[in-house]
């Protein structure tokens, strides 16, 4: 095995004959006339890991493997093409999906059964039942296969178009509000997830008409996301989910995907509403992305893993007496009320997640918490997936950079942009983007439309940021793209562009799951492109894309984050600010002004006046020499100003 992936690298050396994807694996399976057996899954996945240790890692199941089937291995994150399909697939057969996925194919690459983790001895008797189906019921299970096929062709069929107006996104909000759990915040019950999306629908919401209850579920989830054991209380940063309802044991794998959306969501918290709490989490978020997740080549890596040593948590859960050891027994007891560390332990075998319910003594708890962290670096630590994926990474882009403008942390802007210029350097390849790189070396890997939406959010974030042209002339070059090859031809778009690799149906999932599906994404990167440069054309396109997701979200809004929130924007803006002036304090003042508005159609361009390639800062000229700034909604000025104070009031009008 050749591959730059972790997770494909973690199973190079099992017993199982593993082929990568590829037209290779079929044609052997075609050439030995067995099935494919199909295991997909990442680097951080912990049930992946289990089911790695108890089958492929052992000489009994590998010999059963490999006498029956071709065996191809798959990193979803990678291949999220792949992952796609027969996800469709499994949830078509068995109602729910998850990782390790474990399907099994037709040499054509048709599935014909799916499912997930498989115990040992379980997946020992499916080995021998699947080979007595394609040996003695042959049709039979070529039948299944196609059956299967076409449900999910189906699947990816466009969708009629419903437009999102004033009603209907007042409707979605109503019933998200009908989803949250009004005693231990967020929305739904266990296992609980971070609802970024959500959130920033929530908070968009909020800001276009005032919805006080928008406001109010958004800070409940907040707060209750920030002072649980989801949140690592030493050193920043969520875990992918919690186990349970009230956030306190998380599944302790950390994403870039989840901290970069979450850092945006609790930015936007605080700019909403001043929260100290939000503002913390904010920054110590984004020192988690720099501290834990940056790359030697500048990019952002894929995840932390669950598991140390083998071992769920290791790294991070606490007894009272290893707070005592540390600490000392005076502080070490008080962290354990402080921390909700108890003596019979809220995780495993006596041991607990780390809790903050209350703002403890901030002079006691600001040493105590650096003890702490310093004292769990001599901890083994866990694994830390380092592939530099292109749609996760123009998450982290837009987060750090909006971070470092509304923050004034010059720092978050400086990683923003040596990310994006590595992303940009290496994941562009004859002019076509290319999903991931590991330690310098770009894969094989195609982008897809969310590698391409994300990547141009980011950019356009970055743009807005810094006032560098280039930001949005590469964004606009990447929507091109998007537009040309990845249309359905009914205002949406679908996953892959019209010449990546033919697979067995070509996947479109409207979906927002854990991160916005490529064409929410694609349409939140249009809308901004558009009320950057008042291009009809992008904003045409960001408006079908959103209306192509319309039905979802009319029916299951919490499956529509993205989608919502770029509704949002659509419904308010464009809202545009320019602000010109020579690189003096005025301009600066003017500046955090105008990135403080809080409409959901804003847009901001700071520069030179008529700086090239910033459409924005076009005729827009001094005002008796000083720094004036220009409040347009859809190229429409009113007069400049050129003081804070009216500054405001004009946002404000």
């Amino acid at each position: 095995m050749t591959a730059t992936s972790p997770y494909l690298l973690q199973h190079a050396a099992n017993p199982v004959d593993w082929w990568e994807w590829g037209d290779a694996a079929f044609a052997e399976a075609r050439r030995r006339d067995v099935p494919v057996l199909l295991s997909v899954g990442y680097a951080a996945c912990h049930w992946c890991h289990v089911m790695a240790h108890e089958s492929f890692e052992d000489a009994g199941v590998a010999a059963a493997v490999n006498a029956g089937f071709v065996a191809v291995k798959v990193d979803r994150e990678e291949r999220p093409d792949v992952d796609a399909v027969y996800m469709t697939a499994t949830t078509e057969l068995t109602g729910q999906g998850g990782w390790p996925m474990t399907c099994f194919l037709t040499p054509d690459g048709e599935p014909f059964y799916c499912g997930t983790y498989y115990p040992r001895e379980t997946f020992l008797a499916l080995l021998d039942a699947i080979t007595e189906a394609w040996t003695q019921r042959r049709d039979a299970v070529v039948q299944q296969g196609a059956a299967i096929t076409d449900a999910v062709a189906r699947r990816s069929s466009p969708l009629t178009p419903e437009v999102l107006d004033g009603t209907a996104l007042d409707r979605a909000t109503r019933l998200m509000a009908r989803y949250a759990d009004p005693a231990r915040g967020g929305f739904g019950g266990a296992p609980k997830f971070p609802p970024s999306m959500t959130l920033e629908h929530l908070l968009r919401h909020h800001a276009r008409t005032g919805d006080a209850e928008a406001l109010h579920l958004v800070e409940r989830a907040c707060d209750a996301m920030a002072r649980g054991g989801i949140y690592d209380q030493l050193a920043g940063g969520f875990a992918r989910y919690a186990v349970d309802a009230a956030w306190v044991v998380p599944h302790f794998e950390k994403m870039l995907y989840d901290n970069a959306q979450l850092l945006r969501v609790y930015l936007h918290l605080y700019r909403a509403t001043g929260s100290a709490l939000a503002a913390r989490v904010a920054r110590e978020t984004a020192g988690f992305l720099l501290a834990d997740l940056r790359t030697p080549e500048g990019g952002f890596a894929s995840a932390l893993d669950a598991d140390t040593d083998g071992v769920e948590g290791l790294t991070y859960v606490w007894t009272p007496e290893q707070l005592a050891e540390v600490l000392g027994p005076d502080d070490g007891a008080r962290a354990a009320e402080v921390l909700a560390v108890t003596p019979e332990g809220t995780f495993e075998e006596g041991t607990s997640t780390l809790q903050l319910p209350e703002d403890p003594d901030p002079d006691w708890w600001t040493g105590v918490r650096a003890r702490l962290a310093h004292a769990r670096t001599a901890r083994l630590q866990p694994a830390r997936d380092d592939k530099v994926v292109t749609a996760w990474n123009g998450l982290a882009i837009a987060a750090l950079a909006e971070a470092g403008a509304l923050l004034g942390v010059p720092g978050y802007v400086s990683a923003a942009r040596e990310c994006a210029e590595l992303v940009l350097r290496l994941h562009v390849v004859d002019g076509r983007l290319r999903r991931a790189s590991r330690e310098g070396v770009v894969g094989a890997a195609p982008g897809v439309a969310a590698d391409h939406g994300d990547l141009a959010e980011g950019l356009l974030a970055l743009h807005q940021a810094t006032g560098e042209a280039r930001w949005l002339e590469a964004a606009g070059d990447l929507l091109d793209v998007a537009l040309a090859r990845f249309g359905d031809g009914a205002g949406g778009f679908f996953d892959v562009a019209d010449d990546a690799e033919r697979l067995v149906s070509r996947p479109k999932d409207p979906s927002d799951g854990a991160e916005p599906a490529g064409q929410s994404s694609l349409a939140g990167a249009l809308c901004t492109y558009a009320a950057l440069t008042g291009s009809p054309r992008h904003r045409a396109a960001a408006e079908a894309a959103v209306a192509a997701a319309g039905g979802l979200a009319r029916q299951a809004p919490r499956f529509a984050g993205w989608a919502l929130a770029v509704a949002e924007a659509l419904a308010a803006g464009p809202l545009q600010v320019a602000v010109v002036g020579h690189d003096d304090e005025a301009r600066a003042a003017l500046a955090d002004v105008a990135r403080g508005a809080m409409s959901p159609g804003l847009v901001v361009a700071v520069g030179e006046p008529d700086a090239p390639g910033v459409p924005l800062l076009a005729d827009r000229p001094l005002v008796d020499g000083r720094a004036a700034a220009y409040v347009c909604r859809g190229f429409v000025c009113d007069r400049p100003v050129t003081t804070t104070e009216d500054l405001t009031a004009a946002l404000g009008a």
